[in-house]
């Protein structure tokens, strides 16, 4: 196996290398996980979650030497070809995958009067073709897990793609609403060796530029938040923590974990 070692669970999250990302990579290595990860352009912050990693691990020789080109892979998941591809090397190189996180996305807005086709498809592709081909090609390594639930799958949702629509951000809300219809459908597909699941943070990390980096906007936002605050990355890490390791019992579940803005 190229990768971490075969006597820990074996886990596998997309666009691990920033923000919530991060956030997963580390609590599932903090459980005892051996932790791999994808990013596209994040080199360095892939390479400081990387020595992150080899310190939260359990101590262990293969841990301790598992190279950076060996933990991180670049992707881009809008290459769906790349990802066919390394879903087709990874089904070969390794002997099981205990836990497959879908964290890394595409978002921004597409007002309906200046949205294009590639840029629609784009989200799509990013947001679910590419989850879903991914997931193709590891369900039977997934299957092999030794898990006592089973291999499981976690798909970062969004509140926003079911049924609290943002203004002019349609083909993001449809491209996550896609991957919450992935949730349920391979739910079934997968059972009963393999648990999918997701978990739809509302904000637990506010976008770095834009519009909604602004505090006037963030304040509006939260103001329809009944715990009158936002989250934090580790918020939405826990709660895929709980659905990947202990939730032995749960599938085709959408987790939301929004500090109740659900409700209004």
């Amino acid at each position: 196996m190229t990768g971490p070692g075969v006597e820990r669970p074996v886990a596998l999250v997309t666009g691990g290398a920033r923000r919530v990302g991060r956030a997963i990579c580390l609590a599932l290595a903090r459980a005892g996980c051996a932790v791999q990860f994808t990013f596209r352009e994040s080199e360095v912050e892939a390479r400081g979650l990387h020595a992150e990693l080899v310190g939260a691990e359990p101590v262990s020789e293969v841990s301790r030497v598992l190279a950076f080109e060996d933990r991180a892979m670049r992707l881009d998941l809008g290459d769906l070809a790349g990802v066919e591809a390394l879903g087709e090397r990874l089904a070969r190189a390794w002997p099981r995958l205990d836990v497959l996180v879908h964290n890394a996305s595409m978002y921004g807005p597409t007002p309906i009067e200046r949205i294009g086709a590639e840029e629609m498809m784009a989200h799509f592709r990013v947001n679910a073709a590419g989850p879903l081909l991914l997931t193709s090609h590891l369900t039977p390594l997934l299957a092999r897990s030794l898990l006592p639930g089973g291999g499981a799958v976690v798909c970062l949702c969004d509140i926003h793609a079911m049924g609290r629509p943002r203004r002019n951000h349609a083909a993001y809300g449809m491209s996550k609403a896609a991957l919450g219809e992935m949730v349920r459908t391979l739910a079934v597909d997968l059972a009963p060796q393999v648990r999918v699941n997701g978990v739809a943070p509302g904000v637990v990390a506010f976008p770095e530029s834009g519009p909604e980096s602004q505090p006037e906007m963030q304040a509006r936002y939260l103001s329809r938040v009944p715990l009158a605050r936002s989250g934090e990355p580790q918020d939405a890490a826990e709660a895929v923590r709980w659905l990947a390791l202990e939730a032995r019992y749960t599938t085709g579940t959408i987790v939301r974990v929004d500090g109740g803005r659900w409700l209004g």
